[in-house]
């Protein structure tokens, strides 16, 4: 089977290209773009087109790449031997699988989602090279080796707040999400509102785009965010005349709460609007 989007996911064809690429080739499928073009889910959606079980490992910064694989309790098997447990005798009582030998020992290749890897210890990519390339890993407090059953469809994100490793990009098919031009925005609004009113649609998304194009902006209202604010347009019975009048000087979009998220781009726009009375 190919992935082709879904009914509640538009992929372009780049993207699409992307992750059957990836597939075919058996390599990990390595997505960045900005926040809330749609990167974690895309790992859902391909589940859920290719009927494939999902396993997700969000990275944290204090995340370490030993947690993907395993992880030996060896205080809890100290405690329990100080209490007698019968338990201490079998060391796998203390062993805790991690996601990628979840996903080596799942029965049906799944798609395992690593979710924004350069959160973590510049280190991290590189200490999952050889599980990622050889499908395998070793457990010292076994002596056994963990050998992946089927090779998982595997995706990995980020946010590009770090440079990766040149080795760990190697192994990686790479794919940048480009933030949807405005017919595939369109698109994507629909799923969301299959019945928005039309003038709505047309200039809620002229403000949107407008807003992005101011310059000097920290951060640029996101895909979601503009699924939230149509959203609030919706429940607040804002129509396409209110927004008509949205010029960033005299008029500001309603509820600019759901676009903006930080004080210095009210700032900006304040500067704006007072400049240019």
């Amino acid at each position: 089977m190919k992935f082709q989007g879904t009914d509640t996911y538009i992929a372009t064809n780049e993207l699409q290209v992307a992750v059957n690429a990836a597939i075919a080739l058996e390599k990990p499928l390595l997505i960045k773009g900005e926040p809330g073009t749609g990167k974690t889910m895309l790992a859902y959606e391909i589940a859920k087109a290719l009927n494939k079980p999902l396993l997700t490992w969000h990275i944290k910064s204090t995340t370490m790449a030993q947690q993907g694989l395993y992880e030996y309790d060896a205080v809890s098997r100290l405690r329990d031997s100080q209490l007698g447990d019968e338990r201490v005798r079998d060391i796998a009582n203390y062993i805790k699988k991690g996601k990628l030998w979840e996903a080596f020992e799942a029965d049906e290749a799944p798609v395992l989602l690593i979710d924004e890897v350069d959160k973590a210890d510049i280190e991290f990519p590189n200490d999952l090279l050889l599980e990622l390339d050889k499908m395998e890993f070793y457990v010292y407090e076994l002596q056994r080796t963990i050998v992946a059953k089927q090779r998982p469809i595997i995706l990995i994100t980020s946010n590009n707040e770090k440079e990766l490793p040149d080795a760990f990009l190697r192994r990686c098919f790479f794919h940048y999400i480009q933030f949807p031009d405005p017919a595939t925005m369109k698109d994507i609004v629909e799923v969301h509102f299959p019945n928005l009113e039309r003038d709505l649609m047309d200039h809620a998304l002229k403000v949107f785009y407008n807003l992005r194009e101011v310059k000097g902006l920290k951060k640029k209202p996101s895909t979601s965010e503009l699924v939230d604010w149509i959203r609030l347009l919706k429940l607040g019975s804002v129509s396409a005349i209110d927004l008509d009048k949205v010029d960033f000087v005299s008029h500001m979009p309603p509820y600019g709460g759901a676009l903006l998220k930080n004080e210095q781009d009210y700032t900006l726009l304040d500067r704006l609007r007072r400049f240019g009375r």
